[in-house]
């Protein structure tokens, strides 16, 4: 047996064939990612005598390119954890970190965990579009964030405390009555000019030109706190105006790129048969529903529900050592953090549904809090259930 060791980095790798007992067939060389590097690659591989069985770790995008060209040759690839690495790696007394100390010791792991390497599966290209997606989405929540934040600064000094009055954004609907808003009255002075009445005939019209419920309730509170509320800047500052207009366009754009992405991901979502069950789960409403395909994936990569659970980085180890045995143990938070943030974000919207049709996760969760149990820990424990009904119920499909 072969193990083909290879250390990854942006652009290139560090490869090394290894035998038991530390034999090297070959000093560790590099391999640049591309076509001509990687048939070199193939060809020296197709050389070797034995069974081959070739060990990267997982690096972001970069271990990608040269881990997809040997799947295409039908070679054994097993693609290991980070973390289950630098342990294994750290073991030993003296430290040295070089590329081919590395590429030997990926080959080493290869070696003694021969028997319990799995060979890495291509995920059918609509899972990868999917987490490409989602991967971006986030990317663009966090900038949808900052931008609420900029605005919101702004305002404290335009028209305070105006935010508590006024929706923000809708993922569902891409509105945004806050920013709509603050683009016409863009300071409490355009509000005060005006008597109680005509403000609130010129809030009609505008919220019917927008879009938005005509109360005039919501218009009253708004000409009271411009009454009495205290600027900090004058509307006569000739800057004003121009930061909070551009303020509210950065947030704009960020939110028309953030439907994009979502109409995109639910449009691709659509199309697996898993889509109308998870739907129907309680919880998970259209966008929960294709953030949770994307983040999981294709569930039959998975033995069984433990696996998944595990995956999440929600499951609670054993721990016992001679008569001591852990009763209140953690989860582990060794997987995905940002499925378990889906999880999290569907266990809340399930909670503020009071007995919803699909009830089983929901009455467990009531259950763990009349225990005694913590809301977030009653919460964590519905999620573990949550995705034990997932497998069974989209492992039925197939």
């Amino acid at each position: 047996m072969i193990s083909v060791g290879i250390d990854v980095s942006k652009g290139k790798s560090t490869v090394c064939f290894l035998e038991p007992y530390g034999k090297l067939l070959k000093k560790p060389f590099e391999v640049e990612h591309d076509k001509i590097s990687l048939s070199t690659l193939v060809t020296m591989l197709k050389k070797l005598d034995g069974e081959i069985r070739i060990v990267m770790e997982a690096t972001g995008v970069y271990h990608l390119p040269i881990l997809l060209y040997l799947k295409d040759h039908d070679f054994f690839v097993s693609v290991i954890n980070p973390y289950e690495m630098k342990t294994y790696c750290t073991c030993g007394l003296r430290r040295a970190k070089t590329d081919r100390q590395d590429a030997i010791k990926i080959a080493d792991f290869g070696i003694n965990n021969w028997y319990r390497l799995k060979n890495y599966n291509v995920s059918d290209d609509v899972y990868s579009e999917l987490k490409l997606l989602v991967r971006r989405y986030n990317h663009y929540m966090r900038m949808h964030v900052e931008s609420i934040l900029e605005l919101t600064h702004i305002l404290e000094y335009t028209m305070p405390g105006i935010k508590k009055l006024l929706q923000g954004w809708n993922e569902a609907t891409n509105k945004d009555k806050l920013s709509d808003f603050v683009e016409t009255y863009w300071h409490y002075d355009n509000i005060t000019k005006l008597s109680e009445e005509e403000f609130i005939e010129d809030y009609t019209k505008w919220a019917k030109n927008k879009g938005y419920q005509c109360k005039q309730s919501k218009a009253v509170k708004i000409y009271a706190l411009a009454n009495t509320s205290i600027p900090t800047i004058t509307s006569n500052t000739s800057s004003v105006k121009m930061l909070v207009q551009e303020a509210v366009r950065v947030l704009r754009e960020v939110n028309n790129t953030l439907k994009k992405i979502l109409t995109q991901m639910q449009k691709l979502a659509k199309r697996l048969p898993e889509y109308s069950v998870v739907r129907k789960m309680g919880g998970v409403g259209d966008v929960l529903a294709v953030k949770l395909i994307a983040e999981i994936g294709d569930v039959k990569r998975f033995h069984n529900g433990k696996a998944l659970i595990a995956y999440a980085g929600i499951d609670a180890p054993p721990y016992q050592s001679g008569q001591f045995i852990a009763k209140e143990r953690k989860i582990s938070k060794r997987g995905s953090a940002s499925l378990r943030k889906i999880g999290y974000e569907v266990m809340r919207c399930l909670k503020s549904h009071a007995m919803p049709e699909d009830s089983a996760v929901y009455e467990f969760i009531i259950k763990k809090e009349l225990e005694g149990k913590s809301k977030k820990a009653a919460k964590i424990a519905g999620l573990n259930k949550f995705l034990r009904i997932y497998y069974a119920r989209i492992n039925e499909i197939y």
